[in-house]
């Protein structure tokens, strides 16, 4: 009843072709303040599509968004150390082609752009097409709704996704654009996470990370507000197939009504922090699925 989880992208984020490169690595550099210089998602994004590779690190936790911000952008990640990542933490990501993007790295990163031979850069080019492909067979938003409903062995029509808080939280914010852009109006939000609802009039500079990549994304025509006054109505009458907590770490509410009228099984559990401690056997022995990411 415990799994892996990651993070996951939008698809509709995901480059269509290799764009042009102008620089051989990025010079983004995870840890180093002074490259932090983007304020929009456009320009941080470009950086990484003019980019063969970038480097990424793990930060409080092994997984980070912007793993998935370096392949979607048709870039190569370097990782290194990546060898010492916990077996079920990161489970999902190409492990494999991570690896040979390191080995890339290494052999060109004393080298400039211009010197790479046209054998060189196909090389990369073939890499970042695979880690691409493999990002949208797998790793997209909706793949990772998907993941979580086939390993639960859920055949759904509607859903309930809960929230104790409405915070950025990258797991729960782009796990729900999952369920969102697959079930449309029969996957409700409660409450409403505003940030990840499309809109003129965010403020991304309150958001973490100026709300790249995880906001922004939903169009409002596929939420009914009105299912809002009646959440407690639509639980006692079990409205809802199943029953998801973005965040258990971040609150359950409704849970006890919930839990007196769902099965077990039917309550899903999701916890997407860096560092916890997480009493999740409280919550198996119970007999809920729980998805763990930093597992």
């Amino acid at each position: 009843m415990i799994h892996p989880i990651t993070f996951s992208f939008p698809e509709e984020k995901v480059i269509r072709e290799i764009p042009v490169k102008t620089k051989l690595v990025s010079s983004l550099i995870p840890g180093n303040l002074s490259t932090y210089i983007y304020k929009n998602e456009t320009d941080y994004y470009n950086e990484y599509r003019t980019s063969f590779f970038a480097i990424t690190t793990k930060k409080a936790g092994w997984d980070c968004m912007r793993h998935y911000e370096i392949i979607a952008n048709g870039c190569i990640p370097y990782f290194p150390n990546i060898e010492d990542c916990p077996q079920n933490t990161m489970a999902l990501l190409p492990m494999g082609l991570i690896k040979e993007g390191n080995l890339l790295y290494d052999t060109y990163k004393n080298t400039t752009l211009t010197s790479l031979s046209s054998t060189d850069i196909e090389q990369c080019k073939e890499l970042i097409i695979k880690l691409v492909t493999y990002l949208r067979n797998h790793l997209t938003t909706t793949k990772m709704a998907q993941y979580i409903l086939d390993t639960t062995k859920k055949n759904v029509k509607s859903i309930l996704f809960l929230s104790g808080e409405l915070t950025p939280d990258y797991l729960r914010c782009i796990t729900l654009h999952g369920f969102k852009t697959i079930f449309g109006l029969r996957c409700h939000d409660y409450p409403k996470i505003p940030h990840i609802y499309k809109s003129s009039t965010i403020n991304y500079s309150t958001l973490y990370g100026r709300g790249i990549t995880y906001t922004n994304l939903v169009n409002p025509d596929i939420r009914d507000d009105s299912l809002d006054k009646t959440i407690e109505e639509d639980i006692l009458n079990k409205k809802y197939d199943i029953i998801i907590y973005g965040s258990y770490h971040r609150g359950m509410p409704y849970y006890d009504k919930i839990s007196m009228i769902y099965p077990a099984s039917d309550i899903i559990l999701l916890c997407g922090e860096d560092i916890h401690t997480c009493d999740y056997m409280r919550w198996i022995n119970k007999g809920h699925h729980v998805f763990i990411r930093e597992l």
